[in-house]
């Protein structure tokens, strides 16, 4: 499919998707809810949240089911994991049929043993899978017009949802671009240890789940 279509292009499709999935769309209208209740500027939905849904279209089966939402932020001021077990729990409260894992990335390079990390995008730059680091979220927006006012809208319109926050615009998180998850690619991240690509590739069944996956060990 990207053999034939831009970056701007594999990502207005994929805005599209997601705004066309009202269980993921009500996922990130839940998250940003409580990324502005507990002050997490940067924040993303990331991980399967976003391969998964790629992988599923281009494999033409149904949607796998949100068995585990990823949402990651960046708080240096504040890396002890008892503020995401918080956030967590908080999300849990709110709507506690959906699978939340909350990670604070700014504490993330501790447990991988890495330099101290700058951002979402940085920490995200040192995760396995290449195709796995790419996430989604909210943004304000302006709406200087009219007619901006309705592409924006357009874009992330999911049918049926009655409440989308129309001042709002989905952003895609994505370090490594989407050429290679669209290829259908599981590419292993130079920046890690390649048995650590392996184990999970082994044990997450990606492979037999989706077998137009090619696994690329050398990226």
């Amino acid at each position: 499919m990207n053999d034939a279509m831009s970056e701007a292009e594999l990502k207005h499709q994929l805005l599209e998707w997601i705004a066309q999935d009202c269980e993921r769309v009500r996922a990130l209208e839940f998250a940003l809810q409580c990324a502005r209740i507990h002050s997490m500027p940067q924040w993303c939905l990331a991980a399967g949240f976003v391969r998964n849904l790629v992988w599923d279209r281009l494999h033409g089966f149904e949607l796998s089911p949100l068995n585990d939402i990823d949402l990651i932020y960046f708080c240096p001021l504040d890396i002890s994991p008892e503020r995401d077990l918080a956030i967590e729990t908080y999300l849990n409260q709110l709507v506690p049929e959906l699978p939340w894992s909350v990670k604070n990335q700014a504490r993330m390079h501790v447990r991988n043993q890495d330099m101290a990390y700058t951002s979402c995008v940085d920490a995200m730059s040192y995760w396995p899978e290449l195709e796995t680091a790419i996430g989604v979220s909210y943004q304000a927006v302006d709406t200087e017009s009219d007619d901006q006012t309705q592409i924006k809208t357009e874009t992330q319109t999911c049918v049926g949802m009655k409440n989308h926050p129309a001042s709002c615009d989905i952003e895609l998180v994505a370090p490594f671009g989407l050429n290679s998850l669209f290829a259908l690619k599981l590419s292993a991240n130079p920046k890690r240890a390649l048995p650590v690509f392996d184990h999970r590739v082994a044990t997450k069944g990606w492979l037999t789940r989706y077998p137009l996956l090619e696994c690329c060990r050398k990226s």
